[in-house]
């Protein structure tokens, strides 16, 4: 069914915002500094693929900066005077549609505006995906968005949807913290330590 596009040529259902402030870790001990904030940004978008095969993606594709702007937007929105330190991206295909087309909406060329507007990012986002029905659970895998060995910043954020994905929509989400683990002590390359050459070290 063709339903009508309301940002660029995209149907987007809904908007989803979260927000995760950790103030101490597991076993009650304060932060090393400041609290970790985790923010997940997502859409629940109608999939014009589902149902059916098609070889090329083009109606995925063809506004992709646009969107990864839109997200960047409202990163910057939820953050204020924070700054981002890791991100990753992720995506839940409804039943509907093929996986290849949650991997459509995760391309460079809607990642790229994005780390524009945190400040940039030399280091690839770790990304995850799977198909799914409404409330399925999404572990977004986390990075530093500089350096990609920083032990401190592997982190996961864990989400879900109550009413998405529905069988013809994709949710695509992109998930941002402000720091690292909180007591992160298993050594390695520290955060203050990156050169941020080429988004390894």
């Amino acid at each position: 069914m063709t339903k009508l596009a309301n940002f660029e040529n995209y149907h987007i259902r809904k908007w989803y915002t979260q927000i995760d402030d950790t103030l101490a870790n597991e076993t009650g001990v304060l932060a090393d500094g400041a609290p970790l904030r985790k923010i997940v940004i997502a859409a629940a978008i109608h999939n014009p693929y589902a149902g059916q095969y098609n070889q090329s993606l083009e109606q995925i594709l063809n506004n992709s900066p646009d969107l990864g702007q839109e997200f960047g937007r409202r990163i910057n929105a939820v953050l204020g005077i924070d700054k981002v330190e890791s991100y990753g991206k992720a995506c839940i295909v409804g039943i509907g549609g093929e996986y290849e087309h949650g991997n459509a909406f995760l391309t460079p060329a809607f990642v790229m505006p994005i780390r524009e507007a945190i400040g940039g990012g030399k280091a690839w986002i770790p990304s995850s995906g799977k198909r799914g029905v409404p409330g399925t659970n999404l572990d977004i895998p986390l990075a530093h968005k500089d350096a990609l060995y920083v032990p401190s910043h592997y982190d996961t954020v864990t989400t879900q949807f109550s009413d998405a994905p529905n069988a013809d929509e994709i949710v695509v989400a992109f998930a941002v913290a402000t720091r690292g683990r909180l007591h992160a002590r298993l050594g390695g390359l520290k955060a203050s330590e990156i050169e941020g050459k080429n988004g390894l070290n």
